[in-house]
């Protein structure tokens, strides 16, 4: 089934992916708990590229994991956006994504465009919640408090716009995969640095799928 849904450009990608990040556990010292979290995240953006809900469950399933992993690092606004935001809003994305289907019985979303009061209200929210984070991540002593305040913004705005089926969504999780590259490479931890390499791929191809998909969806 899932073989029929991806096209083989999408199944290399997806497979090459996870052996990537399989063959760099193997040849590190991370924990099997990093490894997992990375393949969730590479299979959550393949489907997630797709406009598929079924991304959105694989994206709880990798919040959950990338969360505990970041508070062993002391990387508490990691923890604390990827628990407390980004899985919560997973969910509310999975629940928007299957009640606004382009076609009725098929799974890909309906695209919306991205209209000039909800780039404000991005700005605005993303703003307020990333200053409100950094009050938050200072009390905690939240190491390299810098880029982790960083990763709030652009997180959250990728979650929003997730939210509101933007193709940019896909932007704002490359922006946030290029700070969480810096974040990891601190922390001289392999595997994640290369799970968002491969995560920043991937996000890269979903901007590209989905503009391709809105621009098939307004012709239809």
């Amino acid at each position: 089934m899932i073989r029929k849904k991806l096209s083989r450009k999408e199944r290399l990608l997806w497979g090459g992916s996870l052996l990537v990040l399989t063959v760099v556990f193997f040849f590190s010292r991370s924990t099997r708990m990093a490894w997992a979290a990375s393949l969730a995240g590479a299979s959550a953006l393949i489907f997630c590229a797709r406009a598929e809900p079924v991304g959105q469950a694989l994206m709880i399933g990798f919040s959950i994991l990338y969360g505990i992993l970041s508070f062993r690092c002391a990387y508490y606004g990691e923890m604390i956006t990827y628990l407390g935001m980004s899985r919560p809003m997973a969910a509310l994305s999975m629940v928007s994504w299957l009640r606004h289907p382009f076609e009725k019985g098929k799974s890909q979303v309906q695209i919306e465009r991205l209209s000039l009061n909800k780039i404000v209200c991005l700005f605005f929210f993303s703003l307020l919640v990333t200053g409100i984070f950094y009050v938050v991540l200072k009390e905690l002593n939240t190491v390299h408090l810098k880029w982790s305040t960083i990763s709030v913004f652009t997180s959250f705005a990728a979650v929003l716009l997730t939210f509101w089926r933007s193709p940019y969504y896909a932007l704002g999780y490359a922006a946030n995969d290029l700070v969480l590259i810096v974040l990891w490479t601190l922390q001289h931890d392999i595997v994640m640095i290369l799970c968002f390499a491969v995560f920043l791929i991937n996000d890269l191809y979903g901007f590209c799928n989905w503009r391709k998909m809105e621009k098939i969806q307004q012709e239809g």
